[in-house]
């Protein structure tokens, strides 16, 4: 953790301007720059679904990012507990986009090689697999249950689309990110 007085001496508008232009890959300039104006008035937290069973504080990680802290940001396990259900967004009184900012501030953390075990784990399963959640005896019981065939139209069905998937995370760069990835 950063001493206060390190912090306000090395104030610096990289880091928040890193995120946003990271962001204009997939959002408007228009849409992102709202970032800058969050007030810390705590709208979001208030509504969060997550803040109430985790220790999930949007405000926190959106004011260490505007104080440039990257290290504490990307290696902060509460970075990870947003369900992304975009509540917060909704309330917010200074249209911050703050999902959609989790989401770029999510995808840059794994961009450094960031990212928690569960999340690898998942990557790990999509690249034997192709699919996120494999096929089990379980998983067939409550599809049958649920009147659906026991084998989803995914890779399970189709075993061919398997090259089709890893060719894809090759290509991505993003088997090459997951392995890499630091873990917790």
């Amino acid at each position: 953790m950063a001493l206060k007085e390190d912090v306000v001496r090395n104030i610096t508008s990289e880091f928040t301007n890193e995120v946003i232009e990271s962001g204009l890959r997939i959002f408007d300039k228009e849409e992102l720059e709202p970032f800058r104006a969050c007030i810390q008035c705590g709208k979001c937290v208030g509504g969060c679904p997550s803040g109430r069973r985790t220790a999930w504080r949007i405000r926190m990680i959106f004011k260490k990012t505007q104080l440039g802290l990257k290290e504490e940001v990307f290696s902060d396990p509460d970075l990870w507990d947003c369900t992304t259900c975009y509540t917060c967004q909704e309330r917010c009184p200074r249209n911050v986009h703050t999902t959609d900012m989790v989401r770029i501030i999510r995808n840059l953390a794994f961009k450094y090689g960031y990212a928690r075990d569960n999340h690898l784990k998942v990557c790990e399963i999509l690249f034997k697999y192709g699919h996120a959640v494999p096929i089990n005896e379980e998983n067939k019981m409550a599809r049958k249950d649920l009147g659906l065939s026991e084998i989803p139209p995914t890779v399970h069905s189709y075993p061919e689309g398997l090259s089709e998937v890893l060719n894809l995370v090759n290509e991505t760069g993003f088997k090459k990110m997951v392995e890499t990835a630091k873990r917790e």
